[in-house]
């Protein structure tokens, strides 16, 4: 799952004319479900939106999150966040879920965000033609992916999870007798 995150001062999506989602103060989300997305991604992508720390405290220096401020969020899925351009100039998608599977998670998501927090949390509507309109604040920009997430994940170290761990591979200078070792 991937998501470009703006600290906004306001935002609002609209389908056909009509504004189907508006924020004050908050994070405007552009989220992409990708072909291996499941629901430990969602997981991972609200705790990280609710507690990525990119507003500014009374010294000036980011270190509040969304809950903190008491701001809003507003998610717009975005499939072309998993555009690939290795070749050509015409984007593949086939990194992207599948509509079909791709809307229920989704929906899944949106529900455990709204379960997650008490903030204002609108959205756009999934797989629309959508106008997004924004104030960027800083502008700050972010970018997550759950799959680089993954790689904090302590059960399943980056490349290792076809053999096993061993604490002391978290040693600078591990024994020269570890068996597998990198």
């Amino acid at each position: 799952m991937k998501a470009v995150v703006q600290r906004v001062a306001r935002a609002t999506v609209r389908v056909d004319g009509q504004t189907i989602g508006v924020i004050e103060r908050g994070l405007l989300v552009l989220l992409g479900i990708g072909r291996t997305d499941t629901q430990t991604d969602a997981e991972w992508m609200i705790h990280k939106l609710l507690g990525l720390r990119i507003f500014p405290d009374e010294a000036g220096k980011m270190n509040r999150s969304v809950t903190d401020i008491g701001g809003g969020l507003l998610v717009v899925s975005q499939f072309t966040l998993y555009g690939e351009l290795r070749k050509g100039f015409r984007p593949s998608f086939s990194d992207a879920m599948p509509a079909a599977e791709a809307e229920k998670l989704y929906a899944e998501f949106m529900t455990q965000l709204r379960a997650a927090t008490s903030l204002p949390v609108a959205e756009g509507k999934f797989a629309a033609m959508m106008e997004v309109e924004l104030v960027n604040d800083g502008p700050v920009t972010i970018l997550l992916d759950s799959n680089v997430g993954r790689a904090s994940r302590p059960s399943t170290p980056v490349g290792w999870a076809s053999r096993p761990f061993y604490e002391s591979e978290l040693c600078v200078n591990p024994p020269k007798n570890t068996p597998n070792r990198p």
